[in-house]
């Protein structure tokens, strides 16, 4: 069963920023209720303001469709949604190699 990557971008405003990284990380709290989500994590842009990455590690796919199932993440992802500039840029991938990963 191959792991499954999701590199996120994320965009707020910029008088959003405090609130956006608050509910950050409320999602990365509650991110420890979703087995097979081996990695979460977000990071700031230092060269945008406003922007952010998430990566994420699944186990296996079955993991990843389970996403965002759980009322912790439901509750971060929604409020989250308010704050978003646009869209989510989201790109599912499969992890070939890395260093400090088990692939």
């Amino acid at each position: 069963m191959a792991k499954v990557t999701i590199v996120a971008k994320l965009t707020t405003t910029e008088d959003k920023v405090a609130e956006f990284e608050e509910v950050l990380a409320t999602m990365v709290q509650a991110a420890e209720e979703e087995a097979g989500l081996e990695i979460y994590s977000a990071h700031r842009d230092p060269n945008q303001v406003g922007v952010y990455w998430f990566f994420e590690l699944y186990t296996a796919g079955d993991d990843l469709a389970v996403h965002g199932k759980g009322d912790g993440m439901r509750a971060a992802m929604g409020a989250l949604g308010g704050l978003l500039a646009g869209a989510p840029e989201v790109s599912i991938l499969e992890p070939v190699v890395a260093k400090g990963l088990e692939l």
